[in-house]
C-alpha cells in the first residue's frame, strides 16, 4: 500500500525580481502586476493555488513591490463607491481578489536567487511540504497540474517539480532534468538536475516549469548551497542534491505537462499569452477573434 504523507496547505509565491525584461512598464509597477486581459498575471497564479487547496500563500516580495500587497487587500473606497452605484457585477470582480486566500507577506532583501528566495520561506513553511508557484508560468486551470503534484507528493512523499518536453535546441533556456521512466504515464522519477546546460551537454528534453511541490529538508539544503549561474544561490542546486541522494528528503519525482501553459517571461510570450486567452474568453471571444481574423488577412 502507498504511503500516506502530510496534506499540504502552503504555497510560496517568489515576486521579488526587477522585471528588467519589461522597462519601462516595470520601472514603477511590479511585472506581476501587469494585466493579462483584465487581471494581473499574479491573480491567476494565485488562484491556481486556491484551486489546489492551498489557502495559504506567502508571496516574496521586494522593494516597490507594495502594490501586490494593495491587489489582494480590501479597498473600501472603490467598494464604496461600486455599491452605490450598483454595480455589482464590478464590486464582485474588486473583492474576489481580497478574498481568494489567506496572505502572507516577506521581503528578500537582497536578490540573491530563486534558491534564497525560497529560503526565506522557512519561518513561515516550518517543516511542512509546501509548493512553490513561479509568476512567469500560468497553468491553464482546465489542465489543474498542482493538484496533480500535491497527489504525488502525498502519495510518494519527497519533492515533486513540474517538467514539460521542449524542442532541445531551447533546453538552455530552462534548468533540465535527467529522468528514469514509472509505471504512471505522467511521473517520472528524477536522477539529476542541471541549469540551463548547452544542449549537447542536456541529459534529456525534459524542462523544468515553474511549479514545485517541495520537502522541508531543502530549506537545510539551501542554507549550505554555494551562488552556482549567474552568482545566485539556484533552488535547482538544491534539488539536484536532493535527487541524489533520497535519505535526506525522499525522492525527487517529476509530473510532465502535456496541458496548456502561458509564458508571460518575454515580451512576445506575453503576448500571445493575452491573446490566446481573450479569444478563449467567453465574454471578449467571439469578437475579438473575428476582429483578428480580419486584421490577420489584412496584414497577410
Amino acid at each position: 500500500m502507498t504511503e500516506s504523507h502530510p496534506r499540504i496547505s502552503k504555497a510560496v509565491i517568489p515576486a521579488a525580481g526587477l522585471g528588467t525584461r519589461f522597462l519601462p512598464a516595470t520601472k514603477a509597477t511590479p511585472k506581476e502586476m501587469l494585466p493579462v486581459v483584465d487581471k494581473p498575471a499574479i491573480q491567476y497564479v494565485v488562484e491556481e493555488a486556491v484551486s489546489a487547496g492551498l489557502d495559504d500563500v506567502l508571496m516574496i516580495t521586494g522593494r516597490n513591490k507594495r502594490p501586490l500587497e494593495d491587489h489582494f487587500d480590501r479597498n473600501y473606497e472603490l467598494e464604496s463607491a461600486l455599491q452605490k452605484k450598483g454595480d455589482a457585477s464590478r464590486l464582485a470582480k474588486v473583492q474576489e481578489s481580497s478574498d481568494l486566500a489567506t496572505m502572507h507577506y516577506v521581503r528578500q532583501g537582497d536578490p540573491r536567487g530563486l534558491g534564497h528566495a525560497v529560503l526565506c520561506a522557512a519561518p513561515h513553511v516550518g517543516h511542512e511540504p509546501f509548493a512553490v508557484l513561479l509568476g512567469d508560468d500560468l497553468i491553464d486551470p482546465r489542465d489543474p497540474l498542482l493538484a496533480r503534484m500535491v497527489e504525488v507528493q502525498e502519495q510518494h512523499g519527497g519533492s515533486v517539480i513540474a517538467l514539460m518536453e521542449v524542442a532541445p535546441e531551447q533546453i538552455h533556456l530552462y534548468g533540465c532534468a535527467a529522468v528514469d521512466a514509472t509505471d504512471e504515464g505522467d511521473l517520472v522519477k528524477v536522477t539529476g538536475l542541471v541549469e540551463k546546460p548547452d544542449p549537447a551537454d542536456a541529459p534529456s528534453n525534459y524542462a523544468i516549469i515553474g511549479r514545485y511541490v517541495l520537502d522541508p529538508h531543502i530549506f537545510d539544503i539551501l542554507r549550505k548551497t554555494e551562488p552556482g549561474r549567474g552568482g545566485e544561490i539556484q533552488l535547482t542546486d538544491a534539488l539536484q542534491q536532493l535527487a541524489a541522494d533520497e535519505k535526506v528528503g525522499g525522492p525527487v519525482h517529476g509530473v510532465v505537462f502535456k496541458g496548456r501553459r502561458y509564458d508571460t517571461g518575454d515580451r512576445g510570450d506575453y503576448l500571445r499569452a493575452i491573446v490566446r486567452l481573450a479569444c478563449e474568453r467567453e465574454d471578449l471571444g467571439p469578437d475579438f477573434r473575428s476582429w483578428l481574423r480580419s486584421y490577420v488577412a489584412e496584414e497577410m
